[in-house]
């Protein structure tokens, strides 16, 4: 059964910094691209960041990239996001998701988890 659980939600200041987590089980790392989507409220679901299984090729949504990074632990099965300079409008709650294809400008995905909140407030 195909499952992520994602965490390391929360409340930060702008400017500060999260790591989200999510725990893959049901398929492997080493064959599938993994990575994270955000919806905020009122808003459509989009995806932030990616990474590939084949070659670790990662994509970054434009208004994250120099503030997020992705990264994976094939080992653990875990893929995580730090975000830092968190600003407001990354509020959103964010979903760990199955890439089938990952590149530096585009991306599919077709299966996501429950979420978890972040909120960047002060």
């Amino acid at each position: 059964q195909v499952q992520v659980v994602e965490s390391g939600g929360g409340l930060v200041q702008p400017g500060g910094s999260l790591r989200l987590s999510c725990a893959a089980s049901g398929f492997n790392l080493d064959y599938i691209g993994i990575g994270w989507l955000r919806q905020a409220p009122g808003k459509e679901r989009e995806g932030v960041s990616c990474i590939s299984s084949r070659d670790g090729t990662t994509f970054y949504l434009d208004s994250v990239k120099g503030r997020f990074t992705i990264s994976r632990d094939n080992a653990q099965n875990t893929v995580f996001l730090q975000m830092n300079s968190l600003k407001p409008e990354d509020t959103a709650v964010y979903y760990c998701a199955t890439f089938p294809r990952c590149n530096n400008y585009d991306y599919t995905y077709d299966f996501w988890g429950q979420g978890t909140q972040v909120t960047v407030s002060s």
